[in-house]
C-alpha cells in the first residue's frame, strides 16, 4: 500500500525493450534507498512496481504488457523524471489516502493555469471513468493524492500549492501530456454498490 505523499524525483537511467517486458533502470536519491531489498515494492508515476535488483543508487523494475497497456510507463525514456513512494510501513502517518498502486486509467492534461503562487491544471479522463470523479474527492495522479477542484462532464481540476509542485514531476507538465489514474477505491466501491442497488438509474416518469 503507498499514502500517496510522493517522497521525490527519481531518474530513468535506462530502459531496456523486449516483446511484452520493459526493463527500467531508475536512480533515487541516495538518502531513499536505505533498507531497500528484491522484492520491495515502489509506486513509480502511481504504478506498483517490484525491485529486481539493485546497482549503486539505481534500481531496477521490470514492467509487464498488462501494465504497459494500462500506464503511461511505456512511453518513458532515458532522463525523463518520475515521482516516487515506497511502500507504506505499519505506523507511517498516512498523509494522502491509501492506494494501492494500481492504476485504472490514464488522462489528459487539457489545460494548465498559473495564477500567482499556484498552479490549476485540468485533465480529461475516458467516459467511463468520470463516474467515480466528484468536486472535493480523493483522487491519484502518478502516484501523487491530490484533492480534486471542479468537475465538468469527464473533465476536473486540481490545484497546486508550490510545494507540491517543487516535490513531484507537475512542475514540469504541460498540456497534451498523459498521467496515471488512480481512482479513490472507497468512492469506487460506494458508485458500484449504489448502481447494483439501483440507485445510479435516472427516476421513473410519473
Amino acid at each position: 500500500m503507498f499514502t500517496g505523499i510522493v517522497q521525490g524525483v527519481a531518474t530513468i537511467q535506462e530502459v531496456s525493450t523486449a516483446p511484452g517486458l520493459n526493463t527500467y533502470a531508475i536512480r533515487l536519491p541516495a538518502e531513499r534507498l536505505e533498507g531497500v531489498t528484491i522484492g520491495a515494492s515502489v509506486s513509480i508515476n502511481g504504478a506498483c512496481l517490484t525491485v529486481t535488483r539493485q546497482e549503486g543508487d539505481c534500481l531496477y523494475f521490470d514492467a509487464m504488457q498488462e501494465t504497459l497497456r494500462l500506464t503511461t510507463l511505456g512511453k518513458l525514456n532515458q532522463g525523463d523524471r518520475v515521482n516516487f513512494e515506497r511502500a507504506a510501513r505499519i505506523g507511517d502517518e498516512i498523509g494522502g489516502h491509501l492506494l494501492s498502486g494500481h492504476v485504472h486509467t490514464t488522462a489528459t492534461v487539457t489545460s494548465i493555469k498559473r495564477p500567482e503562487n499556484n498552479v490549476t491544471i485540468e485533465f480529461e479522463v475516458p467516459e467511463a471513468w468520470a463516474r467515480y470523479i466528484f468536486p472535493k474527492g480523493y483522487i491519484a495522479i502518478n502516484g501523487a493524492s491530490l484533492t480534486i477542484g471542479e468537475v465538468t462532464g469527464n473533465r476536473f481540476n486540481v490545484h497546486l500549492i508550490p510545494e507540491t509542485l517543487r516535490a513531484t514531476t507537475f512542475g514540469d507538465i504541460q498540456e497534451s501530456d498523459v498521467v496515471n489514474i488512480e481512482i479513490d477505491s472507497q468512492t469506487q466501491t460506494i458508485v458500484d454498490t449504489l448502481d447494483r442497488l439501483g440507485y445510479d438509474r435516472p427516476a421513473p416518469n410519473h
